[in-house]
């Protein structure tokens, strides 16, 4: 087992980590920024490192900083969490180079997946459905994109070829509207991923977005755990998450999960990934991405299978054995994550950084919070707005929602707009309760657009 590890991010991941590696009776080695000297990952861990200024560029995306706090603090190695360096290539090989283990996938592993192209490509060969599209980045000054968005059918979407996140990314219905789709989703792209390729697809209307949990260890065993619902979205950002899904039957959870292991057996992935799917109104499904990192939802899939992912990631990537048997997993109730973010829902989600006053956060039975903040707490406006994740688990999806209804509102963070009210919406919609929503459901039954 590792003796210290050097956790490369911040926030309630960060105290996760931490959480994790306490168990395992291993050190943590926390980073910060000059502005988050006081927050809760700090406090936590058993040591900590400024590695820069307020802006993520100067510290949590400072590389030669990381490694100095890695190497001053006597880590043997790191876990970047999720976002900021956790699927950056250049950085898994820097660890590596510098003999520090990186908790993740192999350098290859995250580039063959970072491209997405090429890992549809990959997926193809691997026998893994994927959505029709142009199997190559495309220019809105090739005449032949016109033919190729014809056969392919609209309505067409443009996407990065190294984005998420629902950036670089277009939806085109007409191919009067086609070419200046692709330039506006080029100069997004370049702007976020410093990468102006984009490709096209087929736009799945109302699809259902479906993410299975895999797992891989050095010895070529891989294994999938039961599938979380991520079809609740802004703006292609997940805001509810719940597992297992309302909308998968048991024959189709096991095609979906062999096929996800098929795609973590084509990269030979080694530690903790997801495979994403979209499915479609008839029960089709396709590849859509892999992540190569622990999720914000991770919760769920822990609360209904009882296993502690993060620990399974450490370790993997110490090189243990996979202990998980996906035929011999059960699943036990039924989880729901709602994210609350210091965004203001009523005017178009802007953040709210600034000081909390008065918070509460729920607890009772069947309630789990993950979370960084405490009263008095500055939130900075440098990074993300999740400031907290409340999940509730029952021995069903009825008495999960019930759970989380109540849970909801119970929340109080003062001074701080934030997401809780709009998640009592979702929870009690009609829509919701009924299962099976597609990825326009805000659009469609909260804010009716």
């Amino acid at each position: 087992m590792f003796k210290k590890v050097l956790i490369a991010n911040r926030g309630e991941i960060a105290c996760r980590i931490i959480r994790a590696c306490r168990e395992l009776d291993v050190k943590a080695v926390a980073i910060h920024s000059q502005v988050d000297r006081e927050s809760m990952h700090v406090r936590l861990a058993d040591q900590s490192v400024c590695v820069g200024e307020a802006s993520a560029s100067d510290s949590y995306l400072n590389i030669p900083s990381i490694i100095a706090a890695a190497e001053i603090s006597g880590a043997d190695a790191i876990h970047p969490g999720y976002g900021f360096l956790a699927e950056n290539t250049y950085f898994a090989e820097v660890c590596e180079a510098c003999g520090l283990k990186f908790i993740g996938p192999s350098r290859e592993s995250i580039e063959q997946m970072g491209d997405k192209i090429a890992a549809i490509e990959l997926m193809k060969k691997s026998g893994v459905p994927v959505v029709p599209g142009s199997g190559g980045p495309i220019s809105a000054d090739d005449p032949k994109i016109f033919a190729m968005a014809k056969k392919i059918g609209y309505p067409v979407i443009i996407k990065a070829t190294a984005g998420g996140g629902g950036k670089g990314m277009r939806i085109v219905t007409s191919e009067q509207t086609l070419q200046n789709a692709i330039i506006i989703a080029q100069t997004e792209a370049k702007a976020a991923f410093g990468n102006a390729d984009v490709y096209m697809e087929k736009y799945i209307e109302e699809p259902h977005h479906i993410e299975f949990q895999i797992l891989g260890d050095k010895y070529g065993k891989t294994a999938y755990l039961p599938e979380r619902d991520c079809s609740i979205q802004r703006r292609h950002q997940k805001l509810v998450e719940e597992s297992p899904s309302p909308l998968i039957s048991e024959s189709l959870r096991k095609k979906m999960g062999k096929a996800a292991r098929h795609a973590a057996a084509a990269v030979k992935y080694v530690t903790i990934g997801t495979v994403e799917f979209l499915v479609d109104k008839k029960g089709r499904f396709y590849f859509m991405e892999m992540n190569t990192r622990i999720q914000v939802e991770h919760p769920i899939t822990e609360m209904v299978t009882g296993i502690d992912l993060v620990k399974e990631q450490i370790k993997l990537a110490v090189g243990e054995k996979l202990s998980v048997i996906s035929e011999k997993v059960k699943v036990s109730g039924h989880a729901i994550e709602c994210r609350i973010n210091a965004e203001d829902p009523d005017k178009d989600f802007i953040a709210s950084p600034g000081k909390i006053g008065k918070l509460y956060l729920p607890g009772g039975p069947g309630i789990r919070i993950d979370t960084h903040v405490y009263s008095g707490y500055t939130i900075p406006p440098y990074y993300d707005s999740l400031i907290a994740k409340i999940i509730s688990f029952g021995a069903d999806r009825g008495e999960s929602i019930a759970r989380m209804q109540r849970a909801l509102r119970e929340v109080e963070i003062e001074n701080v707009k934030n997401t809780a009210s709009l998640h009592v919406k979702i929870m009690d919609s009609e829509q919701f309760r009924k299962g099976g929503v597609s990825t326009d459901f805000l659009s469609k039954h909260i804010f009716g657009k």
